[in-house]
């Protein structure tokens, strides 16, 4: 089942195995995902004779709304699923993918995005080729793109033991408050004061995202940095700022009203500005399942549309 590992659990390829391959997918319930993939993923695993898995509440999404017939074994959780696959399949898109990260947490397990939904920067895989990508898997024609992790220090009191994002964290003011006063801190020095909406701090994976809407640069997979981003701030003058992933960040937080909500990718909580706030770099990283001819320079020409004349 497991490969023989060395590194951070998974080689690039050439990995020899002491049984039968087994292949996890995740999805959400959504007519997106619909039983078209799952049948093309059982019929090829089965010729190659790998295992499958599949997410219990998927697996009843498609027998409910689908009348899907197919007998394929589940797992219902990430213990369930570190415990008896040697890959993850996510099919969705970017969302879809954060939430694998809570599924697979620091296990090192790794993950092939097949993007079934809209902009997919994770999700690099086509639908339509997702038979060949799975065709690759099989055979270890796959490289391992190792992502950073950024870690919120003492977030099991909000996150419980998924205190950690791939994309982003932030902090927000609460509803339509008035906006918040965030005092900003670099291995204990002081930064500045953001007098915003909230504020951002990215990863490079994430620097596609939320970050890059609120005006952040765009930064490539392995630059081992951090991007610090205000939303929507008071002084126009205050820009975001790329500091190394090295350097542990704390903040203070204030306002007129004393509750504020910080998030992890898609997941969230309340604070006060009696809370200790600490983000460092996480002792593990996320592995995607990448092939040959696949760049992010490639990804980011198709997803935003750079170079692309729509005069015509």
């Amino acid at each position: 089942m497991r490969p023989l590992s060395f590194g951070e659990g998974w080689g690039e390829a050439k990995i020899s195995y002491l049984c039968t391959m087994t292949i996890a997918v995740y999805a959400r319930s959504t007519k997106d995902n619909h039983p078209l993939y799952l049948e093309k993923l059982n019929h090829l695993l089965k010729s190659e004779s790998v295992k499958l898995l599949v997410f219990e509440p998927y697996l009843k999404f498609l027998q409910k709304n689908y009348s899907f017939g197919l007998k394929i074994p589940t797992f219902s959780d990430s213990d369930d699923v570190i415990a008896k696959a040697d890959y993850v399949i996510c099919l969705g898109g970017d969302g879809t993918m954060l939430e694998t990260l809570a599924l697979v947490k620091n296990s090192g397990l790794p993950v092939l995005g097949v993007n079934t939904g809209r902009l997919g920067f994770l999700a690099s895989v086509s639908k339509d080729d997702i038979e060949k990508a799975v065709s690759l898997l099989i055979k270890e024609k796959f490289t391992l793109d190792k992502r950073e992790l950024l870690q919120y220090v003492n977030g099991g009191i909000f996150f419980n033991d998924v205190n950690y994002a791939l994309n982003e964290f932030a902090i927000h003011k609460k509803d339509s408050s008035a906006m918040i006063n965030i005092d900003t801190y670099v291995d204990g020095v002081f930064l500045n004061s953001y007098f915003a909406d909230g504020l951002i701090v990215s990863t490079p994976t994430g620097s596609t995202a939320y970050s890059m809407s609120c005006g952040g640069p765009i930064m490539i997979p392995d630059s081992e940095n951090f991007i610090i981003t205000p939303i929507a701030p008071h002084n126009l003058n205050v820009r975001p700022i790329v500091i190394s992933n090295n350097k542990t960040l704390s903040f203070k937080v204030t306002g007129r009203y004393d509750s504020f909500n910080i998030a992890l990718d898609s997941r969230s909580a309340q604070i006060t500005s009696l809370t200790e706030i600490i983000i460092k770099k996480a002792d593990f990283r996320y592995n995607l399942i990448s092939f040959e001819g696949q760049h992010f320079f490639e990804t980011l020409r198709n997803k935003l549309l750079w170079g692309i004349d729509k005069r015509h």
